[in-house]
């Protein structure tokens, strides 16, 4: 069972401490890739700081419009950042630019949730849920797959995969 999730809209400009658990949350999903390249610690920290630099830059240039949160797990009073998600809305349908959940909060169902809210909000719109994953990113793609999702084109890098609501 996921456990009790709450959201909050990101702030423009944004906390201090929502760029420090980006920025984490980021490093999170590349760590393992990195890692293997035998960079030292300084030397990874730097690549990932530029590479998350680039990809804010770029989602805040490509993705105004979208709706960007903080996927929060609910404990007693207090509610933690464990990941975020990163929604754009347009007629027809709804694009899953980015969902990030930390390490150590991932297969727990909370991503598989999400993006069931997701397929049924297409569905009541008559929309479809686009998405683009890493193809190298073996167990997301499954994911994706198990939930409706098929590859509609892909390029060197990733599937464009969608789901029709």
């Amino acid at each position: 069972m996921a456990p009790a999730i709450e959201f909050r809209n990101l702030a423009v400009p944004m906390r201090p401490d929502d760029e420090d658990f980006l920025f984490r949350l980021y490093a999170s999903t590349r760590q393992e890739e990195v890692a293997a390249w035998g960079w030292n610690q300084a030397q990874q920290e730097a690549f990932l700081r530029m590479q998350y630099t680039a990809q804010r830059r770029w989602y805040d240039m490509a993705c105004a419009g979208a709706e960007h949160r903080l996927i929060l797990e609910k404990k007693g009073e207090d509610a933690q950042p464990i990941g975020r998600i990163l929604v754009l809305r347009a007629k027809g349908a709804i694009e899953l630019i980015d969902i990030a959940l930390l390490l150590e909060h991932r297969n727990r169902g909370i991503g598989t949730a999400l993006v069931r809210e997701l397929i049924e909000e297409a569905r009541q719109s008559n929309a479809a849920v686009r998405l683009q994953v890493l193809r190298h990113n073996e167990g997301a793609i499954r994911l994706y797959r198990r939930l409706g999702f098929d590859v509609v084109s892909e390029d060197d890098m990733r599937y464009q995969m969608e789901c029709s609501g």
